[in-house]
């Protein structure tokens, strides 16, 4: 893996990101406070806490050229994750945090009687996909602003919700994971991949890695269990949430 380029592009991200995305944080509400814990913030976290974790500042579209880049392939093999991903050719996935499309556009042609929702709550973000999706022709990939909250879908409509390297960066965890319960049908699953952090080898900062049992913790608390935990991504989890009852 070419992981010096791959960590020094990722520094100069998170040093545009984690000084613009500041200003973007909007005050925490008392019904918020009951969930959700403080502390002195860290250089790459906003001061708020969930389960013991502190949430990490969000990966800005500055940083959609890390997001596209060639050597992304190689060191996360995306193209397996897709091919692991519990969806059927009609299946209805949604890419929450899309970013750019990356996985949004490549999971399209695997569900062709199905769609895919790619969700972002930055504008750019949304645009860029949108324009993309109307210029190469992807008739099965719809385009949804998202809030800070939730994803904007309705209840019971999806068959697989995914964030990629999100999660631990959503400012409202436990309001995101109830809004994603709820738009999920009955046998809907949530899958997360994130950056490992029981791999100290990993170069990334460790606000941006997340280790199954805090996501165990997190996921359970809002009503999801374990189903598959995949080791066989280079650098990330695999975790295949189911909703519960």
């Amino acid at each position: 893996m070419k992981f010096t380029s791959f960590l020094f592009v990722l520094l100069i991200l998170c040093l545009f990101n984690c000084q613009s995305s500041t200003s973007q944080r909007r005050p925490e509400t008392n019904a918020d406070s009951s969930v959700y814990g403080k502390q002195t913030a860290s250089y790459d976290g906003i001061g708020k806490t969930y389960f013991g974790r502190e949430i990490a500042h969000v990966m800005g579209f500055g940083g959609a050229s890390w997001l596209e880049r060639d050597e992304r392939q190689e060191e996360e093999n995306t193209a397996l994750a897709i091919q692991k991903m519990p969806i059927s050719a009609n299946s209805v996935v949604a890419d929450i945090g899309a970013g750019t499309g990356y996985y949004a556009f490549r999971i399209a042609a695997a569900v062709p009687q199905g769609k895919v929702i790619a969700v972002d709550v930055q504008q750019e973000s949304v645009d860029f996909m949108k324009n993309k999706a109307l210029q190469e022709g992807y008739k099965n990939v719809e385009v949804v602003p998202g809030g800070e909250k939730s994803p904007n879908l309705p209840d019971n409509s999806v068959d697989l919700a995914l964030m990629v390297d999100v999660y631990h960066e959503l400012e409202f965890p436990h309001e995101m994971l109830q809004a994603i319960r709820r738009a999920l049908k009955p046998d809907g699953k949530l899958l997360l991949l994130e950056y490992r952090t029981e791999d100290p080898s990993i170069p990334i900062k460790k606000l941006h890695k997340l280790s199954v049992a805090q996501a165990n913790k997190e996921l359970e608390a809002n009503g999801f269990r374990l189903v598959q935990k995949g080791d066989f991504l280079p650098i990330q989890h695999f975790l295949v949430y189911q909703k519960q009852p």
